[in-house]
């Protein structure tokens, strides 16, 4: 298994949708099949963020 680390945001991605995905550390607080308020506030009312375009390599 590969450990990713979230230190930087790729381009297209969400801030916060990577940090939840990606950072084991974010929901540890969180009980046992508990939700976490943020993801599911995220879901339902979508990015809060800016989410910056993908690199173009066409120019």
């Amino acid at each position: 298994m590969v450990t990713v680390t979230a230190q930087e945001t790729p381009p297209g991605e969400c801030p916060q949708c990577w940090q939840h995905a990606h950072d084991k550390r974010v929901h540890r607080h969180l009980a046992p099949r508990e939700d976490c308020p943020q993801c599911v506030d995220h879901m339902i009312n979508g990015c809060p963020y800016l989410v910056p375009k993908k690199k173009s390599f066409w120019w």
